[in-house]
């Protein structure tokens, strides 16, 4: 019997595809859910594929949507894999029974990488443990940066979502084929990935597509129309081409890309400024997703397990030494902290008396995490009781200064912390038995709705990964996030911030703050992995 005999083939709406056997898996990569969105397609919603007759090879990973390369600071901790070609809107199987007739539950999952950067091909997001443990999983590729989140007067808004609902689409209808359960989907995605299924569970478009879903490090949010405008004008006024989907449409791919990535150099969670992000429309993102989800019906019925890491800020502030700018710019970087997060100097006195260990980089890491992450998520939880899950994963990395960074825990929820990938960012020596909970606990989760801890309710338990033996912790960042409920936001005046919301009482300058930017360079790249 050949090889090609032996091969899985499963047949989709558009056409057949051949897939391989690997360790017992049936592995399918590359097959198409959209068509290539370049030439009259470029900046436009996603279209169906074309048909095509006979069978058609999914052996190898399709094409990666267009990006800039991570820093070299940054690439020494992170993989992100280039493969080039048009076809980028495509997505892979692994299942461990093709064909109809299984019904097993599926994970589809969508990567980080600040909306400008990250694949499915990243070998941390390999599918073969889920699969092995029963569980067909999904991972998509979609349009990036401002191919796929610029905003045009001439175009739609938000391409890259409607890719990744047009994917969801495209796995109710297919996945039964490949051995899955098109009732019993679980959308789950770190980071910017988990920025992009809050809003899909907002969307109505998306609505009966998902039954659960899992939003690590990264929360229901809608960016600021004009900080998106900007990114566009600002790559518009050094192309010296209109600000419109049209002339963007005309550049030479490679040029747009390094043109971007300056452009949103100055990017971070920490400071803010212009960048991309999924924005309301009054289509695909009607209202703000946040509030469609804690104030009405969104997601009624779908179950939660929502997270976050100990130490997020570390890998946006390790990488070239950032953590330790701040530490030495002191009050004038907690000045800085404070604009970006809107809040008085209770704020910061607040934390410094919760942790008067800390340095001035940890505690505005920690505001800045729990004014971006842990206090919206804390709000989707409590909106959604009985159905909701929270976890907090606390291993920290065994390379020096990560601890328990932004990104670490997918090594161990993909099971995959043998790769060298993974261990660019965990070092040596992580847990065998870390990687069997969370992944199990994932599993179980995308199986029946319960990972195996408490539900949220008002003791607000938190199920505590790598910290010790795993354990259920109960409001473990309430002391924190109570300072901010308690807050006054400070009174603004034009061109500067008050003295009274700084921690030595002296004014700060709007363009001393413009300068902490530039001090700290934090790279657009760190906005959200």
């Amino acid at each position: 019997m050949t090889a090609v005999q032996t091969d899985p083939v499963v047949s989709t709406p558009y056409g057949a595809v051949r897939g391989r056997y690997e360790h017992g898996v049936a592995v399918f990569r590359g097959i198409p859910y959209a068509a290539p969105p370049f030439g009259p397609n470029r900046f436009r919603p996603p279209l169906p594929p074309e048909p095509w007759d006979g069978v058609r090879d999914a052996g190898a990973f399709g094409p990666t949507a267009p990006k800039p390369p991570y820093s070299e600071s940054f690439a020494q901790y992170l993989s992100d894999p280039d493969v080039p070609g048009d076809g980028c809107l495509n997505l892979n199987v692994w299942t461990p029974e093709p064909g109809p007739g299984a019904r097993l539950p599926v994970l589809v999952w969508l990567h980080g990488g600040a909306l400008t950067r990250g694949s499915s091909g990243v070998p941390v997001y390999d599918g073969r443990p889920f699969a092995r443990d029963g569980v067909v999983l999904v991972s998509v590729n979609y349009r990036l940066g401002v191919e796929g989140y610029g905003l045009f007067p001439d175009a739609p808004a938000n391409a890259g979502l409607r890719d990744q609902l047009a994917a969801l689409q495209w796995v109710h209808a297919s996945i039964e084929a490949f051995g899955g359960d098109p009732d019993r989907v679980t959308l789950f995605g770190q980071s910017a990935g988990a920025i992009s299924i809050g809003a899909l569970l907002a969307a109505p478009q998306a609505q009966g597509l998902v039954r659960r879903a899992i939003l690590q490090s990264g929360p229901p949010e809608a960016a600021e129309r004009d900080k998106v405008r900007r990114m566009v004008r600002r790559m518009a006024n050094r192309l010296k081409i209109p600000a419109t989907a049209a002339a963007f449409a005309d550049v030479d791919r490679e040029l747009l890309l390094s043109t971007q990535a300056e452009v949103g150099r100055l990017s971070s969670p920490v400071v803010g400024g212009p960048a991309f992000g999924i924005v309301v429309d009054g289509d695909i993102v009607p209202r703000d997703p946040l509030e469609a989800l804690t104030q009405g019906d969104a997601a009624s019925g779908v179950d939660l397990m929502t997270g976050w890491t100990r130490d997020e800020y570390r890998l946006w502030l390790v990488p070239g030494g950032l953590l330790e700018r701040i530490d030495r710019l002191g009050a004038v970087a907690l000045a800085a902290a404070m604009a970006r997060c809107r809040v008085g100097a209770e704020v910061p006195r607040g934390y410094r008396g919760l942790h008067p260990e800390a340095g001035t980089g940890e505690i505005v890491g920690q505001m800045v995490t729990d004014h971006l992450l842990r206090r919206p998520l804390h709000r989707l939880a409590d909106a959604h009781p009985g159905s909701s899950y929270v976890y907090e994963f606390a291993w920290p990395s065994t390379l020096p200064d990560l601890g328990s960074c932004h990104a670490l825990e997918l090594g161990f929820v993909f099971d995959t912390g043998e790769t060298p990938e993974s261990r660019k960012l965990a070092g040596e020596g992580a847990p065998r038995e870390l990687a069997d909970e969370m992944h199990r606990a994932w599993v179980r989760f995308a199986e029946d709705g319960d990972p195996g801890w408490q539900a949220w309710d008002d003791s607000h338990p938190v199920r505590v990964f790598g910290d010790g033996p795993t354990r259920t912790a109960y409001g473990p960042r309430d002391a924190e996030l109570a300072l901010w409920d308690a807050a006054v936001p400070p009174v603004r005046h034009e061109g500067s911030t008050p003295a009274s919301a700084l921690p030595d009482g002296s004014p700060t300058r709007s363009t001393e703050l413009r300068s902490v930017v530039r001090r700290l360079r934090l790279p657009g790249a760190v906005r959200r992995h």
